[in-house]
């Protein structure tokens, strides 16, 4: 008698459930892998993991806090850029206008404004600025890498006619707490860049913003035909990223107690490779804001590791190129796949 047919039928169907199981728990393992912020946050573990060996100094808690308070400001800007790339736009003037608020910013304190109107000054000109690029993208056509390009000679312009190109210094007021202050031991920056990241992960999954945004950078024209206004999404969200200039600004300031015309200096490169790294795709469309903290931490553990390492500082240049090539082609060949 053929042994299959004295086989139980609950056996053989017991067996193919569990294969089966079994694929869709292996495909789920590798879809969750697969994701950019999982693969980037394994890599990040272990650069960490190298450096603790590499350097005694890496894991000791005055510089875990140094890298935390490095990156804090690449994180939030990153916020910004990253729903401007997911709408399909690029903002290249972030780090200007980071350098801009803060001049402002020491400006209006030298000149003896109030704390409270020096803090207005300073939020006020970076939303400006941001409405200003979203209103020459939308409202006069301009494609964003040029308008941003000219926001970004502008604003690092207006900061040398502020300060004459040399460093403005003023009498910190209680606007310093957001930069140069801790809570414990914990950086207040750190503090605001956790509050902003969950807020920007909060506005993109949980409101009808975020879900236009996504829609405007999947397909313009299908967005439009479902009733979005699409001007005023792309808007909104270049509005919030000058915004967030305003507040790095303001951290600047609080940390260095002056400001300088050329601070914010190629925070561009590093905000755009930060979201990129973080899993938001360059085509639109797609990505998490969380990845978009682990992308910065990663880029600012390989900051302090040349540090550390010793090794020079234009390495660091060549490094973000090289981090923002390999992270664009990977997305373009997972997306081939």
């Amino acid at each position: 008698m053929n042994e299959s047919a004295t086989q139980p039928q609950g056996t053989t169907s017991g067996t193919a459930s569990g294969v089966a199981r079994g694929r869709a728990v292996q495909g789920g393992w590798r879809a969750f892998f697969a994701k950019p912020e999982v693969s980037v946050g394994v890599a990040l573990a272990l650069m960490c993991v190298a450096m603790t060996f590499a350097s005694p100094y890496f894991l000791t808690v005055r510089n875990i806090l140094n890298i935390l308070r490095q990156f804090s400001l690449i994180a939030i800007l990153a916020v910004g850029e990253g729903l401007i790339i997911i709408t399909g736009g690029i903002d290249l003037s972030v780090g200007a206008l980071v350098g801009m608020t803060a001049c402002v910013g020491a400006w209006a304190a030298l000149a003896g404004a109030p704390a409270s109107l020096t803090l207005l000054i300073i939020l006020g000109s970076g939303t400006l600025a941001g409405l200003a690029n979203g209103l020459l993208v939308t409202r006069v056509g301009i494609a964003p890498f040029i308008a941003t390009l000219g926001m970004m000679s502008v604003a690092r312009g207006v900061s040398l006619l502020i300060t004459l190109g040399s460093p403005i210094h003023y009498e910190p007021t209680w606007i310093a707490v957001f930069g140069g202050r801790r809570l414990g031991v914990v950086p207040i920056s750190v503090i605001v860049m956790l509050v902003i990241v969950t807020a920007g992960w909060v506005v993109a999954t949980r409101t009808v913003l975020g879900k236009n945004v996504y829609a405007v950078g999947n397909s313009e024209k299908a967005a439009k035909l479902s009733g979005i206004r699409v001007e005023t999404t792309k808007t909104a969200v270049f509005t919030l990223t000058g915004f967030l200039t305003g507040v790095c600004g303001l951290i600047l300031m609080g940390q260095l107690e002056g400001a300088d015309a050329f601070y914010g200096n190629g925070y561009e490169l590093d905000v755009i490779a930060a979201a990129v790294i973080g899993g938001i795709s360059l085509a639109g469309g797609e990505g998490n804001l969380l990845g978009i903290m682990v992308g910065a931490a990663l880029m600012g553990v390989l900051k302090n590791a040349f540090v550390l390492l010793a090794v020079p500082g234009y390495w660091q240049t060549v490094a973000v190129g090289l981090v923002i090539i390999g992270a664009v082609s990977i997305d373009s060949l997972r997306k081939r796949r």
